[in-house]
Parts: structure tokens; C-alpha cells; sequence
């Protein structure tokens, strides 16, 4: 079976309280219920995660290349721009990784224009608000597929 991890980074539990106008009011576990269910119509396993710690967040990337999982749906948040660490840990395992955003981080502050995970992933979603993880999770549908 098609396994995907969709893994989220820092505040990414506090989505639906935390910047509302700028994030929305969908919660987190909103988010990954719709997911799931995309999955569960797919016939693909979603194992979502979520931690506020860099190293749990390598640890899930690890943990996915060890029980060989197929895809990566990846919201670093403020790692995106600052963590060496994961990037290394993507770069570390053989899985297809999509970076993505809610908000339009090129839009935003210019501390969050670079990303040092992009380059290591086979895309980048950004400013389509939650709906980012649905295009997300068929953009990997389609790049497994290999129809992209």
C-alpha cells in the first residue's frame, strides 16, 4: 500500500487560533481529517505528524525512509528558512518530498523568501491557504504516477 507522512512543523498547532488573517481558521486536525479522507479515496495510508522540534521532525523523516514510505507532504514553517538540519535529513533518505505553505511566504517578511528546503524537494506549494495540502497530496499522487 502507498503510504504518505504529511508532517508539520512549528505553531502548526495553533493553526485555526494563531494569525487567523493571515492562516485561516481551519485547524491542523481539520486539515489532516480532509487529507485522510482524500487518502482513504485514494487507497493510500496517511500518517500525519506534527511537533514544534526540529529533531522529532527529522526523526519522522528517518522513521518514513526506515519503514519506506512513498511520499513526504512537508510544512517546515519557520524551518523553512533556517534549518540546515532538515534539509540534510530530506537529502538523507530517498523519499519525494513536497515542500509547502499556507500563506504566500514570497509576499511576506523578507526573512521568509528563502527557503534552504526547496532545493531539496521535488516542489514547493505556497499562498493557496489550507487547500495547499490538497494540491499537495495530488501533486505527489501525480509525481508517483510519474505523469509530471
Amino acid at each position: 500500500m502507498t503510504t504518505f507522512l504529511l508532517l508539520n512543523g512549528p505553531n502548526l498547532n495553533r493553526l485555526g487560533l494563531r494569525e487567523p488573517g493571515v492562516y485561516g481558521k481551519v485547524t491542523l486536525e481539520q486539515v489532516e481529517q480532509r487529507i485522510s479522507m482524500l487518502a482513504d479515496a485514494e487507497g493510500i495510508e496517511l500518517v500525519a505528524k506534527q511537533s514544534n522540534h526540529e529533531g522529532e521532525l527529522i526523526d519522522a523523516i528517518h522513521q518514513a525512509a526506515q519503514q519506506q514510505w512513498d511520499g513526504i507532504i512537508f510544512n517546515p514553517a519557520a524551518y523553512t528558512h533556517t534549518s540546515y538540519a532538515l534539509r540534510d535529513a530530506i537529502l538523507s533518505v530517498d523519499i519525494p518530498v513536497i515542500e509547502l505553505h499556507i500563506s504566500n511566504v514570497h509576499a511576506r517578511e523578507a526573512f521568509r523568501h528563502h527557503s534552504v528546503i526547496s532545493s531539496v524537494t521535488i516542489g514547493q506549494i505556497v499562498g493557496f491557504g489550507v487547500f495547499g495540502y490538497e494540491l499537495a497530496f495530488q501533486a505527489m499522487i501525480e509525481h508517483l504516477k510519474g505523469e509530471n
